[in-house]
């Protein structure tokens, strides 16, 4: 639960809106530990998830809580605890989950607490366990190939009947050209 003052000051109140508009443009975030992370590291991180349209956002754990809280989301407070930055992924997080673990397994600094995708509460067991899943366009390339594969099967058979036809008139040819 997030600690409210009876009067906060203009500032305050300024970093929670700006926390809520950027949690507010996506439904996915993936909460981090970053302690021991080196500047470099950091930025090199940003860079992977910026790639992926996600923002990874350093927070301070009080306006987050308030951000998240008026957010109307789960309780995810049991995360944000700590130093925490969250990656915000207005597409795919299954996508973003895979960049912060191989990171972690580069940088075992960093460690990914747990998410909140599409509504639901994961703790890390589960974020990894969601990592490793196929993601979105995958499963779509997926479904494709199974969904091409009677048509080309089909195709390849119709494409097959001729051809023995061919070979089949060239081979009585060739048996009474040689006869």
């Amino acid at each position: 639960m997030a600690i409210l003052a009876k009067k906060m000051q203009e500032n305050k109140t300024k970093a929670i809106s700006e926390l809520k508009e950027s949690f507010g443009k996506a439904s996915d975030y993936v909460f981090t530990c970053y302690r021991g992370l080196t500047v470099e590291q950091i930025t090199d991180l940003r860079k992977q998830l910026r790639a992926k349209d996600v923002e990874y956002k350093v927070v301070k754990n009080n306006f987050a809580k308030i951000a998240f809280q008026q957010l109307s989301t789960p309780d995810v407070s049991s995360y944000i605890t700590g130093p925490t930055a969250v990656a915000i992924s207005p597409k795919d997080a299954n996508e973003v989950a895979k960049i912060l673990f191989e990171f972690a397994k580069e940088v075992p600094a960093l460690e990914v607490k747990g998410a909140l995708v599409s509504g639901a509460v994961y703790n890390a067991a589960q974020t990894e366990a969601f990592s490793k899943l196929p993601g979105k366009l995958e499963l779509i390339s997926m479904l494709m190939s199974v969904i091409n594969g009677p048509a080309r099967n089909l195709a390849a058979a119709l494409n097959d009947i001729p051809s023995r036809l061919v070979r089949t008139v060239k081979a009585v040819g060739d048996k009474k050209a040689s006869a």
